[in-house]
């Protein structure tokens, strides 16, 4: 795997960063929306109430929308591994693959054969048989989105495998502890729940919209009761897998942690960042300038949220880099001119042993494929020249992370208005309320856009945590084919966006009544 062209890396990153944001425009909703409208056709099977019936087809159209533009999306993304990030795909694609194979083979199969009964069987089935058939594409939505959740926790945590050095190539050893890895769960539920969100949020604005427009009160009064209690219900879940997510972020990734608090210096009992503006005079992580313009800081959170423990030390960016700090177990994390002569020796090891298997000389491959085990957990370091290279663009990764955490508890409190005012039978009247709640629906999106960008961004310069640099895991193709596809796919994507949108609000005009 020869170390490439600056520039290519970069574009292949932009191309895989903008498939991902514009397929992540469509999924939340998908996850969030199915839910939503399968509970209001329970309501109906429940209660008979036409009301219900008319409201639940309303949103399956919206619904039926945003998931065919979304497995499109979903489709060119995953081609990427092959086309622009071949390294990647032959050096895990073993593990990496089975989760997405069984993606499509289980889990899209079950959505295709049951969204054609959820549209089109409402006359020709039985009324239990289509609420089944709504409940059942729904959880087959959930099951895609947990098998590439695993496969991107597995990114951030790589477990369940061994090295080959016969085919160069990491081998699943251990399905379930790539499955039931506390990252992988966490993943899974915190993402999920966040498009629960985003369901209720859109939900209850475009349910806004209509008391505004003093149109179709009944169903929006209705939509915005089961919106405003799974919203609330979901957010506090979000809010609690969030705890989650920060934990194992702070015991498996490190750099990450120190990115999103824009930590220099570890310290024992370190606070929580409630707000703060960074520095822009801090330029490297070793000079004496103050990482922060101005901060509020809650004392000894970090520490409590990160260890369960109120004077733990928390490691600084430093700290990562230069090794030796105080952990939990007692063992000293090696630096990163350690790491980097471990993994320089593991990528050697490796040579010779494939140089001694040619020649046959069975005793030296076995003495170079010992030393290359012993080394390989730091084997994506010895790709890396600098350790400026293992600190992410720390103010991208600060902002996002504060941006994304206000927002959540934004959405918190406005689930509650809405609940308490719902329930009051004051709803109607409150158009602050119901323009504020409006207005909501982009926010949603962009809270997710930006957890994604405290996940990935805050994950580089690793394809695969410690074990594959993202350089390392190129295409070797030219930098041009990559700008002009990334241009070709912003333009389609731009295009997909704009159909969607419009074909989305033409229906959301009819109204219920035309669904």
């Amino acid at each position: 795997m020869d170390l490439l062209d600056v520039s290519l890396v970069n574009w292949s990153r932009a191309q895989f960063a903008l498939t991902a944001m514009y397929h992540w425009l469509f999924v939340p909703l998908t996850l969030g929306l199915g839910v939503i409208m399968s509970i209001m056709e329970t309501l109906y099977l429940k209660t008979g109430n036409e009301a219900w019936k008319k409201a639940t087809q309303f949103w399956m159209t919206l619904f039926g929308v945003n998931f065919a533009i979304g497995v499109a999306t979903g489709i060119i993304l995953e081609f990427q591994f092959g086309t622009n990030w071949s390294n990647y795909s032959w050096f895990v694609g073993d593990i990496f693959g089975a989760p997405l194979a069984i993606e499509a083979i289980f889990a899209f199969f079950m959505e295709a054969t049951f969204i054609s009964v959820m549209f089109f069987g409402w006359n020709k089935v039985s009324k239990k048989f289509h609420l089944a058939s709504t409940w059942l594409t729904v959880f087959g939505a959930t099951l895609s989105a947990l098998w590439i959740l695993v496969a991107n926790a597995w990114m951030q945590y790589p477990v369940g495998m061994e090295f080959n050095p016969d085919t160069v190539r990491n081998e699943m050893i251990d399905f379930w502890s790539i499955l039931l890895s506390p990252v992988a769960l966490n993943k899974f539920l915190h993402t999920v729940l966040s498009g629960w969100v985003m369901g209720a949020l859109f939900v209850i604005g475009v349910s806004a919209w209509f008391l505004l427009k003093k149109r179709s009160v009944d169903f929006a009064l209705k939509s915005m009761m089961v919106g405003a209690i799974f919203g609330v219900v979901s957010s506090l879940l979000v809010a609690f897998t969030g705890d989650g997510s920060a934990y194992n972020v702070t015991q498996r990734q490190p750099m990450k942690l120190a990115a999103m608090e824009g930590l220099y210096e570890g310290k024992a009992g370190a606070g929580l960042v409630a707000f703060g503006i960074l520095n822009p005079d801090k330029k490297s992580y070793n000079d004496n300038e103050n990482p922060y313009l101005f901060k509020v800081e809650i004392p000894y959170m970090l520490s409590l949220l990160g260890y369960r423990d109120v004077n733990a030390f928390v490691p600084g960016v430093k700290n990562v880099i230069d090794g030796g700090y105080p952990t939990p177990d007692g063992k000293q994390p090696l630096s990163f001119v350690e790491k980097q002569a471990r993994g320089k020796a593991a990528i050697q090891s490796l040579a010779n042993y494939q140089l001694a298997v040619n020649n046959k000389d069975t005793a030296a491959a076995a003495l170079h494929k010992a030393q290359l085990k012993e080394n390989y957990p730091q084997f994506g370091y010895g790709y890396l020249d600098r350790p400026e290279q293992l600190i992410p663009h720390v103010p991208t990764v600060f902002y996002s992370f504060h941006a994304m955490v206000m927002l959540g508890m934004y959405f918190i409190l406005l689930f509650s208005l809405v609940l308490f005012y719902t329930y009051k039978k004051k709803i109607e009247n409150a158009n602050w309320l119901l323009r504020a709640s409006l207005w909501s629906i982009p926010l949603g999106y962009i809270a997710g856009e930006l957890g994604w960008a405290v996940a990935e961004v805050g994950r580089q310069p690793w394809a695969i945590q410690d074990v594959l640099p993202l350089q390392a895991a190129i295409s070797s193709i030219s930098t041009d084919s990559v700008k002009i596809t990334f241009f070709l796919f912003l333009i389609l994507f731009t295009a997909l966006l704009i159909a969607e949108i419009r074909i989305m609000l033409k229906q959301i005009k009819k109204g219920p009544e035309e669904a």
